[in-house]
């Protein structure tokens, strides 16, 4: 007798933290999201191209919280020549080293977008994933503000097209020159206080989330968050707190006067003359408190802030806030190429994005339609039946051969799952008479739910179930699917 299987070392099915698994109906959401963007991408002028998820490490940069080792904030290893790899964190470094690998061939200014997966090794939490979207534009080898003022613009039209209308979003315009003006006046000026600066801005970046009274906090000795955990702050004195804290909102003190910050200023001005000329005025705007986390920005900085609030599943409100961003990074490509290469660039949050959309009811979740499902009737005859579903694949239909091992019930339960428009029968009656049997099943549905012997369900029975001759069946399958709105593969 054979023995039994020990049950205690069975595998735990388990999710990582901080990651989602995601079905067809979501899948089908993004995919028609990203074609959306892509549209509006690809009418502003630029073009696709991919890179690797993973990149050397030294290749993205350190622009991401780190501490004593290469993987903090990335998902790192070394290869087996001892060079350390990551994961890729965002789109942008990737892309700056792609351009200086193929900065000979590639027309300049160099337009592009992309999309794809990027991951952070940070601490998962509600709304902070390890593994999210994103999907970036980017104009590499232009200084001109025209660059920036055309990304905010693209952005704008972006959010319109996804179904968002004009006054339920913003896109916010700063510059990190007039912030840099304000640290060099309270001392943190030079690359001596790269860290101290980079934590002030950090800090200020938080500002929507966590409101002056703990961007106060951080910019002091440090802020501990609900469950404890304690993040260490920029030390700087309550002075200098109030200096920065005087700048980060609107119609507050500008009166930085260092040379950094009046470029900045200048550069903002530029922007919001052409954002003016081109009647974007309404939907973009210079707004202080605009910052961005990462490192490597060095001019304009672009947020897109939604403005509408909605009720979560729990009926708690809900403000979505950023959902994108951007900026001008003009020595990220430099760091490969030895000389100034200006870029500016930005990025949608596309998971974030496709949640808010959900939400306020502006993206169709709605699985896309399964295939139609041959069934079988008989085993010996499952060539009969390959024959079908290769005669529909021919024809641009989707479909497949149930490979289960259920009887009829069994086989139509499984359709209904798979969300199949109609299935396929050929018991021994339909194959002697030449013929097949097609079973709609979206008409099926629809009428268990009418009264028996009325007009309406005696047309809808006829149209329920019906034979055709076997050589008419591509013909019968897009009718139904034609009724049903449903093109073909």
């Amino acid at each position: 007798m054979a023995e039994k299987s020990d049950k205690s070392n069975k595998l735990r099915a388990r999710l990582p933290r901080g990651l989602a698994d995601r079905g067809p109906a979501e899948i089908a959401a993004t995919r028609r999201m990203i074609e959306t963007i892509r549209q509006v991408y690809e009418l502003y002028g630029f073009e696709p191209v991919e890179t690797p998820d993973i990149e050397y490490t030294d290749a993205l940069g350190k622009f991401l919280p780190d501490q004593d080792r290469p993987n903090e904030g990335v998902f790192s290893f070394q290869d087996d020549d001892e060079q350390w790899l990551s994961l890729r964190y965002d789109l942008t470094a990737p892309l700056a080293r792609y351009v200086a690998e193929n900065f000979d061939t590639l027309a300049k200014p160099y337009r592009s977008y992309r999309f794809g997966w990027v991951f952070r090794n940070e601490k998962p939490g509600p709304g902070r994933f390890r593994q999210f979207m994103q999907f970036d534009a980017d104009t590499v080898g232009s200084a001109s503000p025209a660059a920036d003022a055309e990304i905010c613009m693209m952005a704008a039209d972006t959010m319109e097209a996804l179904g968002i209308p004009r006054g339920e979003y913003v896109v916010k315009v700063n510059n990190r020159k007039v912030l840099d003006g304000v640290l060099e006046t309270i001392g943190l000026g030079g690359e001596a206080n790269t860290g101290r600066r980079l934590t002030v801005l950090r800090a200020i970046d938080k500002l929507d989330r966590l409101g002056v009274a703990g961007v106060r906090q951080l910019l002091g000795e440090g802020r501990k968050d609900e469950s404890g955990d304690f993040t260490k702050g920029a030390k700087l004195d309550a002075a200098s707190i109030e200096t920065v804290l005087g700048v980060i909102g609107p119609g507050k003190n500008t009166s930085d006067t260092s040379a950094i910050g009046q470029e900045g200023r200048t550069e903002l001005d530029r922007i919001s003359e052409l954002i003016s000329a081109a009647d974007y005025s309404d939907r973009v705007r210079i707004d202080p408190t605009v910052v961005r986390g990462l490192e490597y920005y060095t001019g304009p900085v672009f947020e897109v802030e939604l403005l509408l609030e909605t009720k979560d599943e729990k009926g708690n409100p809900v403000r979505f806030g950023s959902v994108g961003g951007g900026g001008r990074y003009d020595g990220l490509v430099s760091r490969f190429r030895g000389e100034p290469v200006p870029a500016t660039g930005f990025s949608i949050g596309v998971s974030r994005l496709q949640a808010a959309l959900t939400l306020i009811d502006k993206l169709d979740r709605k699985p896309e339609p399964g295939p139609v499902v041959v069934t079988v009737f008989d085993q010996g005859r499952l060539a009969d039946y390959q024959k079908m579903v290769a005669t529909l694949r021919a024809a641009g239909i989707r479909a497949e051969l149930y490979l289960g091992a259920g009887k009829f019930g069994p086989q139509m339960k499984y359709a209904d799952k798979r969300n199949a428009p109609c299935v396929v029968i050929q018991g021994p009656d339909e194959k002697q008479k030449g013929e097949v049997q097609i079973k709609d099943l979206i008409v099926g549905a629809e009428l268990a739910k009418l009264e028996k012997g009325r007009e309406e369900h005696l047309k809808k029975q006829a149209e329920a179930q019906f034979a055709v001759a076997e050589d008419k069946l591509v013909e019968a399958v897009r009718k139904v699917l034609a009724r049903h709105g449903q093109g073909e593969a």
